[in-house]
């Protein structure tokens, strides 16, 4: 009798997960997608042959002291960005990114998704890259809702990345559960 209440418990609760696994999978459906395809692309950015991520050049020398001022190198690359690129095009930098080791410095700007590699100690412009990486990871992680609102503090990026991953632990718990419930309910009928 304990156990035939036992397996009945057991089956109501697999019901459930099943349903909250079916309800959260149907609707975060198109959310899971994005972020499996982002999330792909995003760890094969290095070796996707400079399609995603460009390579990074390299410079004339690594010692720092040979190199140009940052402040110059800035310069030079705002120069490269509105001649090269377009007039038009804000020089707003999002970060730089110095490269000792390639004798390389990364000008990365945070309105559109041109980047500049210099040589750090001529600053020469190496190379002008549009930067997909960067593009993959804001769907990936929502934030490019944010830049497209204009939010204040990324907060559609933090609902969403709380909400995903949340899920995924949600689908974790209830999925393990759909695997072991049944064999669990087996091995229990068996030793009755």
């Amino acid at each position: 009798m304990a156990k035939n209440i036992s397996r009945k418990k057991q089956a109501k609760i697999l019901r459930v997960f099943r349903k909250v696994h079916r309800a959260t999978g149907a609707a975060l459906f198109i959310f899971f997608f994005i972020i499996s395809i982002t999330g792909l692309l995003l760890g094969w950015k290095k070796h996707s042959g400079g399609v995603i991520l460009s390579k990074s050049y390299t410079g004339t020398s690594t010692e720092l002291r040979d190199w140009l001022p940052i402040d110059s190198l800035h310069t030079l690359a705002n120069t490269y960005l509105l001649e090269s690129i377009s007039k038009d095009l804000s020089t707003e930098i999002d970060r730089i990114d110095i490269r000792k080791e390639k004798g390389m410095v990364k000008f990365i700007y945070a309105d559109h998704l041109w980047g500049l590699q210099l040589d750090g100690t001529t600053g020469k412009l190496l190379h002008i890259e549009q930067r997909y990486s960067d593009l993959i990871e804001q769907l990936h992680d929502g934030s490019i809702l944010d830049d497209y609102l204009g939010t204040s503090n990324k907060q559609i990026k933090v609902f969403y990345t709380s909400i995903m991953g949340l899920a995924l632990l949600l689908f974790t718990i209830t999925g393990f559960w759909l695997w072991y419930g049944p064999k669990r309910m087996r091995r229990n009928n068996t030793n009755a």
